[in-house]
């Protein structure tokens, strides 16, 4: 059975730069899909369905209304019978939704052999789906449809936390004090080691880690928590909140980290992987 992993969508840093007439916000950010993700399976039905479970499935709706549907519709009117292990909390600022669209079209694609639909179709779908499809690290501006490659950049790990409380993005925009921020730092041609990208990472922002820590005071704690955390070289919330991340150049330290925070704060959930 076709199985594609849908990457979580970290946002290492997220500048707010405007926002257009039609209330679009436009960003400047860098994402990276660390190894970890959900799970999409597909087989050939007669017709479309979808079934949802893991960890964060419960209360998800399988329906016309999610993204993974409109996706396949979007495709073909063919037959699939879909199910996804939900790994990645819900509204939590990882990209998991678009994420999710992204892996029912490379699965669908490749098994009913159908073009993938244009950017511009994407785009409608989810501002986030263009740059989860490829997974890659990528500069991503205007309302999210805007792509260009990252320079090269060294290995390094990550470790995800979420204390387990949704974040809605709309509620953060609306609580942001300013959204005309300056755009990123010049990126550098390249990054020739671990501590170019994380000092480079460090004179970056996230504009609305502010605004979700108001709505959501623990993403504050988990930041601490992170950041206390051995040879950690920053902490960030990603996207609107609520799942934070700390930086490692040490996989040994990426481990260390998640077994900590997991261990002192059992009801987080918390993951590490390589980026």
């Amino acid at each position: 059975m076709p199985v594609e992993l849908a990457r979580a969508k970290v946002n290492l840093c997220l500048h707010v730069t405007g926002r257009r007439e039609d209330g679009m916000h436009l960003l400047d950010s860098i994402v990276v899909f660390p190894k970890v993700g959900d799970m999409l399976e597909a087989s050939m039905a007669d017709g479309l369905t979808l079934e949802i479970d893991g960890p964060f499935g419960d209360g998800l709706d399988a329906g016309e209304g999610n993204l993974i549907m409109g996706a396949a519709r979007m495709m073909s009117n063919k037959g699939a019978a879909l199910r996804l292990r939900k790994n990645l909390p819900v509204a939590s600022g990882i990209g998991g939704g678009s994420a999710d669209a992204a892996a029912c079209i490379r699965l669908l694609s490749a098994m009913w052999g159908v073009e993938v639909p244009s950017l511009e179709q994407l785009t409608e779908l989810g501002a986030d789906v263009p740059v989860c499809m490829a997974q890659v690290s990528t500069r991503m501006s205007g309302i999210g449809g805007k792509l260009a490659p990252m320079p090269a950049m060294p290995r390094f790990w990550i470790v995800l936390a979420n204390a387990g409380q949704g974040v809605e993005t709309g509620a953060v925009f609306g609580a942001m004090q300013s959204r005309d921020h300056a755009g990123l730092s010049a990126l550098p041609e390249s990054f020739p080691t671990t501590e170019s990208l994380f000092d480079f990472l460090r004179a970056q922002r996230n504009d609305m880690q502010i605004a979700a820590i108001e709505i959501s005071p623990v993403i504050a704690d988990v930041l601490t928590v992170i950041k206390a955390t051995r040879n950690c070289a920053l902490s960030r919330m990603s996207g609107s909140g609520g799942t934070c991340f700390g930086l490692y150049a040490s996989e040994d330290d990426a481990v260390e980290a998640a077994t900590e925070i997991r261990t002192s704060h059992p009801d987080w959930w918390a993951v590490c992987a390589e980026v």
